[in-house]
């Protein structure tokens, strides 16, 4: 097992609910669930046509679905309200297959790449390398040097090691290659602490207020093989509106300036990613062409102030992007009821699932909108906690919610919006292996990623020979 979770604080008794006061557990709520997801006249639960439980039924559980239309109208949307495609590269570290990044290429949008693995993954697919940018705190030198092979559009500086490296590889292939420094402005978007990553004590990019940012900028600008053509920044994770962003943007437009006068032509502010979602039925969903709107006023307007022509702006959406397009089916397994106190238990649910398929939930106590997706369930409201199926105490899928006592055994439960972070971050704990990932389009579905196998992980062994041929 795992190190045991730090203790949590005694939970109060759990209250009784008047039913009345709880929305309807069939209903799916648009913000949260994939655009093409609808519930039928039996209960059944589709997307783009194709029901939840035959997907269930001819790939297993757990599975992905994404739904495709939704997947690309969301770069579309992203494209329309930042003024094309080139201002808007795909963070493809929220979710990757060949297929994703076809997907992006074929709706104009750029790629973001952050180790040399989804450099490749993303070269298979036949992405253009001009329009990806490398992102990594700890490059290797081979991922470097794939990068000025492949011809990638921009590579962003993170260390001082790095930038010497860069340039000596781009020299022994006779080439020049852009760059951007990643600045930190000392802006914390008000996000969990686990994934802000513009405050200053973090492994990401060169401070603005020590100056070593200013200084790592000039060390480009004298490197024979690299060409400085802008500054990236990064304020943190589900945020909802344009003042973080804002004033990460006038933070490093000061360092903008300074630059110009030394002599530096710049082009672009990449003001990286961290759009948020909803997750849950409470959540408002980001409204995209207003935030953009209100972002590039900002922007022009602190560009003015300075008396500098407004950079070309670069954004990075990947969760709200991939996020919403995507559910997760899981079959529920064992159903007991837990005391609590002397006035109450917890219902837990178990599906066949679990920590090593979403470790959201585990790692920030992240919430999920969850639905059965197989039938209409009409049973009263109770206290319910949905877990995975580890041998670990943590492994919790929804820690606190109402569900109706009706839910059991054979039953097709759906989490909505796992379309980031979620199939990107699969583990094999206790060996249970990665789930299939499957797309769904006008009544089609298509395997995207097969089930991994035992055969899978076992012929990594040397000397390891399967008994049988395994049908996947």
């Amino acid at each position: 097992m795992l190190d045991q979770p730090k203790p949590s604080t005694p939970q109060p008794t759990i209250p009784k609910v008047d039913r009345a006061e709880i929305p309807d557990f069939n209903d799916l709520p648009g913000q949260v669930w994939p655009r093409n997801a609808q519930r039928q006249e039996d209960g059944v639960v589709t997307i783009a046509g194709v029901p939840l439980p035959e997907i269930a039924e001819e790939y297993g559980t757990p599975v992905f679905v994404v739904d495709e239309d939704d997947f690309r109208s969301r770069c579309r949307d992203m494209a329309q309200a930042f003024g094309g495609g080139e201002h808007v590269h795909y963070a493809s570290k929220a979710f990757l297959t060949t297929t994703i990044a076809r997907w992006v290429d074929e709706e104009g949008l750029c790629l973001d790449v952050a180790s040399e693995g989804e450099l490749r993954v993303a070269l298979a697919a036949g992405f253009p390398a001009e329009r990806v940018t490398a992102h990594g705190n700890n490059k290797s030198t081979s991922f470097l040097k794939l990068c000025v092979d492949a011809g990638v559009g921009h590579v962003v500086l993170d260390a001082p090691g790095e930038l010497d490296t860069l340039n000596a590889v781009a020299a022994e292939a006779g080439r020049v290659q852009e760059v951007m420094v990643r600045v930190k402005p000392g802006v914390e978007a008000h996000t969990h602490e686990f994934i802000a990553t513009s405050h200053e004590d973090q492994k990401f990019g060169f401070s603005l207020a020590a100056g070593s940012a200013h200084r790592a900028a000039q060390a480009v600008m004298r490197a024979e093989n690299l060409s400085l053509v802008g500054l990236h920044c990064h304020v943190g994770s589900q945020v909802f509106d344009a003042e973080g962003f804002s004033l990460a943007a006038e933070r490093v437009l000061g360092l903008w300036s300074q630059l110009a006068k030394e002599g530096a032509e710049l082009e672009i502010l990449d003001l990286g990613g961290g759009y948020g979602i909803a997750y849950t039925a409470d959540e408002q969903p980001l409204d995209v062409k207003a935030i953009a709107a209100d972002l590039l006023a900002r922007i022009d307007a602190h560009a003015a102030a300075r008396g500098i022509e407004a950079p070309k702006i670069m954004v990075e959406p990947g969760r709200a992007i991939a996020g919403p397009s995507t559910v997760t089916v899981y079959d529920t397994g064992v159903i007991k009821d837990v005391h609590v106190d002397d006035n109450a238990t917890r219902r837990y649910i178990a599906v066949d699932g679990g920590m090593s398929d979403n470790i959201r939930p585990s790692l920030y106590d992240a919430a999920y909108d969850v639905r059965a997706v197989n039938r209409f369930c009409d049973g009263a409201p109770t206290a319910s906690r949905i877990v995975g199926s580890h041998c670990e105490s943590g492994d919790i899928l929804l820690r606190d919610a109402l569900l109706p006592d009706d839910i059991a055994t054979g039953d097709l439960l759906a989490f909505a919006a796992t379309g980031a972070y979620c199939y990107a971050m699969t583990s094999r704990y206790n060996y249970m292996l990665r789930p299939a990932v499957v797309s769904v389009r006008a009544g089609q579905s298509t395997l995207m990623v097969r089930r991994e196998s035992i055969d899978d992980v076992l012929a990594m062994e040397p000397g390891y020979t399967p008994p049988t041929q395994t049908k996947n």
